[in-house]
């Protein structure tokens, strides 16, 4: 019998300290009894924990046999002086009860609280009673004695149960603790569907389903789910003042369990917040369980307990195991030694010492990544306007609340349902009058009802149903109708008020869009330390620890990062649904997740909508919008070719896009006649297909028809040309986008002239949308700064942050094994937006005088690299990189660095002989001539192509080896130090230019041989582009301070807004809980602006010092630099 052997040990093992002390044999022992099942007994953190219990000199350890539990009655039970026991399956607790009864042992779980702890219900009733936060939560008992407690009632996307509302997403737990199914219901906005989780089988925890409504039989506690941004944390107690905290990904992510090389779940140990500290404290006194396990969400900067599970060990930790022992030992000397007259006295712990890493050499180490990311390819976006003054939309209005602010919007598909009831009803109505009055409101009717009937082209389960994003329906009430300047109403109006309704359907993200994003969240991986895996020698780096199961994978230092909670990731994105998918899409490349993309979104995407962050509210322009629109229309009706003044007014900048557009142009209004008469034509072929039996019923992309595509195309036509024959210019990007569109989705069609239509609209497009966002620079400045100040300011916190918050979920340094710098800390914020954001962003950097572009030649070419770009396409990123460099003084400027990276995202329809050149990402790297592709990574130099010459004043030295002191960053590519010998005192560095000898426009290309779902084609996405490499952080936040100080109304409207980003919803997710949270959020230290933040305790992190990570072998390859 096992439990005999072990026992014989214990003695054995005794006997043998009795020799050695010369002890009187006839001191008494103190006998701990284990009383649970085998499984539980015999488990290897048990048999580990004991083996040390058994080495406190008075302590001896008795296994009760599982037979004897199960089936001797309890007087025959074995005696002991102390008792651990627990339920678990098939353990009968009432005997154990009996037993402790019968004994009256030192329990050191309590066992009446054990049948509490399978009652789901008890156990939150107790941690409420302990004033312990937990989600807000309701019980629905199917009790067929109280049916009065089963009040259930089901909407769309929430449940009211007994009276309280819960809206999706949210929990639905079985009553029962042993019954592991609990559910978790998405709202119809992200998709819908359910997450059912389950006792771990395999690899698997969690499965998607599309079952959307609620289980109709059982007892269940609903509660509100809480946004944790996908990690749990796992708390384990060994009395009141001792808790070990693991975190993992949490189940309901993508169902996927991340187990090590043995098999086991991969969990981190990390640290607990002072307050965490004492809930650990409260949930081992409340339920009396010494050894207690219990489950914590952190969201919204606050920590709520969702489970209590009563026993149970940390697995694989040996210092938990020690530490377990230990106070467990102690604890039961101090409690029987006494009675026992056993001499002890409480040991005094020696204080654990801090590590504290050293660095070497001059390593610079990445702090801090901010993109900013427009949504990938989406279907064309259209709408249409109507007036209408039916009393029925009057009453929609009122019902929703319309009338509180004039202004409404319908999104949710019962709201929809609504308009087209009243749709089909006018239509019958004006199907039995023939009054030509009323003919042009019966084309826009049944355009409304064939909109609304569309069925949503994702509703296959493969992307879950949309219904509510891709169309929506917006009402304003006008006082005394809409003004008859209107080209297309006629003279005969209506007095008195009436509704403008706007219908909005289209710009939804293709499935191409899905795979942009997440090849390009793959591809992201590699801008961190350790992503450019290759050669790990060559990385100086030769544990093979920090690679983990990751090694020789590009990409895998993010991955090891994030997995070992030393990775801040917070995602934004504004509330377009083509917006949150893309982010969603994007997290799922970034972290290597699987299956759908509604879990990541309800977990992993903030919203950022409630104060401009990301959104921009286009109806209301602004004025010198308005005044530049005008001005656009002016210049852009004359019949004639573009005079010399027209090129002064229109690129008054002299940005060669501009200018090499007008050209293609020549004549504005002849431009227009040719568009209009390819659409006049395009429209045509298009009938001609559509009565062509063969081609009738053809599926175009994304379950798209000829009929729609029909209605799309002649309602351009119908818009383009005014009444008055003059063209209506702002319809020019929405051509733009639909011939982009189909030129790469439907080009099967083998329409005529559709690549002079767009090489045409183009040109057009590429004066129209950059110059909406201003003319001159002071406009393009001015209207930037009304989209941009908020988020300008979010990233300044954003960079100054860099000390640590507590919110945090971060490693604990001693308990981390194989994690070679635990110190290491890197925030990464994500910022997904429309056109309008990346555009003002980007103008804000090149007109806001971040630089002198006279007296830097870094910033002078990377400014005409911009002014060359034509479009800001779908994926655009702007990515912000913050350094340390640890051997600097703490409180010089040269101690942090900030790097500018652009990329104008994916590839055009005829992009490649036309792009413009930039310096590559992260240049001057002398052994860039060797690189090997490296799939996934940034670098794919397919493409090479010799650079092109330089117009360079000063001499080039040409060695062997640049003299330049090389300045090594743990972060991507290798980059010189900018420390030249004649360091000017003033500050202004003599920059030097940087050229990297083979010119790359390396590519990121969808891995090969995979067909994609649905896409017709994937264009890959242009590389990143450094702009600038050699900023400091202090010319960072001044030049931020002086773009958002110089806008004063902008200011107030900002401070609004980020006082209510910070103050009322410290961490805002998608979903989040409607209660008000306090502002203890990670986001919330907003800094007095007189404090320069490069003072102050910054602690300097572990730095790894990995060598240079360029995904390179060294080779003597060419490098170019300056001469002094």
């Amino acid at each position: 019998m096992g439990q005999m052997d072990a026992g014989m040990k214990n003695e054995l093992f005794r006997e043998e300290e009795m020799d050695d002390d010369d002890e009187s044999p006839s001191e008494r022992q103190i006998v701990v009894g284990i009383c649970a099942m085998t499984k539980k007994s015999k488990s290897k953190p048990m048999t580990q924990i004991l083996e040390r219990l058994c080495k406190f000199d008075y302590i001896d350890v008795v296994i009760f046999p599982e037979e004897v539990i199960l089936e001797e009655p309890v007087e025959k039970w074995p005696l002991c002086d102390c008792l651990i026991s627990f339920h678990s399956k098939g353990f009968p607790l009432d005997k154990a009860v009996e037993y402790a009864k019968l004994r009256n042992p030192l329990l050191i779980n309590d066992l009446n609280m054990q049948y509490f702890i399978q009652d789901r219900r008890e156990v939150y009733r107790i941690l409420q009673e302990e004033g312990i936060d937990l989600p807000r939560y309701a019980v629905l008992n199917r009790d067929p004695d109280n049916p009065e407690e089963c009040n259930l009632v089901e909407g769309e996307d929430q449940v009211e149960v007994n009276g309280e509302v819960f809206h999706k997403p949210f929990v639905e737990k079985p009553v029962c603790a042993e019954d592991h199914n609990v559910y978790i219901y998405y709202p119809t906005s992200a998709g819908g569907g359910s997450q059912r989780l389950f006792r771990k089988i395999g690899s698997r925890s969690s499965v998607y389903s599309p079952e959307s409504s609620v289980r109709k039989t059982g007892s269940y506690i609903y509660e509100e789910f809480m946004p944790t941004d996908g990690t749990d944390v796992k708390v384990y107690t060994v009395g009141p003042d001792y808790a070990h905290a693991e975190a993992r990904k949490s189940p309901a992510l993508d169902g996927k369990v991340e187990r090590d090389s043995e098999g086991k779940e991969i969990r981190y140990p990390v640290m607990l917040t002072a307050m965490e500290k004492l809930v650990a404290r409260k949930v081992c006194l409340a339920f009396k369980q010494t050894v207690c396990g219990f489950d914590l969400l952190r969201a919204n900067g606050h920590s709520f307990v969702c489970d209590v599970n009563g026993f149970s060990f940390v697995k694989n930790s040996m210092k938990y195991y020690d530490d377990c022992a230990k106070v467990l030992g102690n604890m039961v000397m101090r409690e029987l030694a006494p009675q026992l007259h056993i001499p002890w006295s409480i040991p005094m712990e020696a204080e654990d010492i801090p590590i504290v890493p050293t660095t070497s050499g001059t390593m610079m180490e990445l702090r801090c990544v901010i993109a900013i990311i427009r949504h990938g390819d989406r279907t064309p976006k259209q709408k249409m306007k109507m007036e209408v003054r039916h009393p029925l939309f009057f009453e929609l209005f009122e019902k929703y609340g319309g009338y509180k602010t004039g202004k409404l919007k319908l999104k949710k598909p019962k709201q929809l349902q609504e308009v087209l009831d009243i749709a089909r009803l006018l239509l019958v109505e004006l199907g039995q009058h023939t009054d030509c009055e009323i003919e042009e409101k019966k084309s826009k009717l049944e355009q409304l009802k064939t909109v609304l009937e569309m069925e949503s082209s994702l509703n296959d389960n493969q992307y879950g149903h949309f219904s509510g994003i891709n169309r929506k329906v917006q009402l304003t009430y006008l006082r005394n109708g809409k003004p008859k300047a209107s080209s297309e109403e006629e003279d005969s109006k209506k007095d008195g008020p009436s509704l403008l309704l706007v219908l909005k359907w289209g710009g939804e993200l293709t499935p191409a869009g899905r795979v942009q994003a997440e090849e390009l969240g793959r591809a992201f991986r590699c801008m961190y330390p350790g992503g450019q895996a290759g050669n790990r020698r060559s990385l100086g780096c030769d544990s093979p620890i920090d690679f983990g199961d990751y090694a020789g994978f590009p990409g895998c230092g993010l991955l090891r990062l994030h997995s070992t909670y030393r990775h801040d990731l917070k995602i934004y994105a504004s509330d377009e649904g083509r917006v949150q998918m893309t982010a969603a899409a994007f997290a799922k490349g970034l972290l290597a997740l699987e299956g759908e993309l509604t879990p990541i979104l309800v977990q992993m995407v903030k919203s950022a909508n409630m104060n401009g962050l990301l959104d921009s509210d286009s109806d209301s322009l602004t004025d010198c919008q308005q005044k530049v629109k005008a001005r656009l229309h002016e210049i852009m009706q004359k019949d004639q070719d573009f005079t010399e003044q027209d090129y002064q007014k229109l690129a008054p900048t002299g940005s060669p896009s501009l200018v090499n557009s007008m050209k293609v142009i020549e004549n504005p209004v002849k431009t227009c006649d040719k568009v209009y008469a390819l659409i006049q034509s395009l429209t045509s072929q298009i009938r001609k297909r559509l009565e062509d039996p063969k081609s009738a019923d053809l599926q175009l992309y994304h379950s798209e028809t000829l009929e729609l595509m029909l209605q799309r195309w002649s309602k351009l036509e119908r818009d383009f040309r005014m009444k008055n024959g003059r063209y209506d210019i702002s319809k020019i990007p929405d051509i733009y986008d639909c011939i982009k569109y189909d030129l790469q989705h439907n080009a099967s069609l083998d329409l005529e002239d559709t690549r002079e239509l767009f090489r045409l609209s183009r040109a057009l497009a590429d004066i129209v949308i950059p110059q909406e966002y201003g003319i001159n620079r002071a406009e393009k400045l001015d209207i930037a700064q009304a989209y941009c100040v908020p988020l300008m300011k979010k990233i300044q916190l954003d960079l100054q942050r860099t000390h640590e918050d507590e919110a945090v979920n971060k490693l604990h340094p001693l308990y981390s094994r194989g994690v070679m710098s635990p110190g290491r800390h890197v925030r990464t914020r994500l910022y997904f937006t429309s056109e309008s954001h990346v555009h003002s962003l980007l103008s804000i950097f090149r007109y806001g005088g971040l630089l002198n572009e006279e007296k830097d030649q870094q910033w002078k070419q990377a400014m005409d690299y911009l002014s060359a770009v034509t479009e800001l396409n779908y994926m655009t990123q702007i990515v912000i990189m913050l350094y340390e460099d640890n051997n600097k003084d703490p409180s010089s400027e040269e101690r942090f660095h900030v790097e500018l990276h652009f990329s104008p995202g994916v590839k055009g329809c005829e992009d490649e002989e036309t792009i413009p050149l930039g310096f590559g990402f992260r240049p001057a790297s002398s052994e860039n001539e060797d690189k090997k592709p490296n799939q996934g990574s940034l670098e794919d130099l397919s493409q090479d192509e010799p650079d092109q010459a330089l117009q360079v004043s000063d001499p080039i030295n040409i060695q062997r080896r640049s003299p330049m002191i090389r300045n090594r960053k743990t972060g991507s590519m290798e980059v010189l130090s900018e420390t030249s010998p004649t360091h000017s005192a003033k500050g202004c560095t003599s920059h030097r230019l940087f050229i990297s000898c083979s010119r790359q426009s390396p590519e990121i290309k969808p891995a090969s041989g995979l067909g994609f779902e649905g896409c017709s084609m994937v264009p890959s996405i242009y590389p990143l582009e450094t702009l600038h490499n050699s900023l400091s952080l202090k010319q960072v936040d001044e030049f931020l301070n002086s773009v958002c100080e110089s806008n004063s109304e902008v200011q107030a409207k900002t401070m609004k807004a980020l006082s209510g980003l910070f103050a009322s919803q410290s961490q805002i997710s998608l979903y989040s809980p409607q209660q008000p949270l306090s502002s203890s959020g990670s986001e919330a230290s907003l800094r007095p602006p007189s404090q320069p933040l490069w003072h102050g305790s910054i602690p300097s992190s572990a730095v790894s010092s990995a060598g240079p990570s360029s995904p390179i072998t060294e080779s003597s390859g060419l490098n170019f630099s300056f001469s002094e």
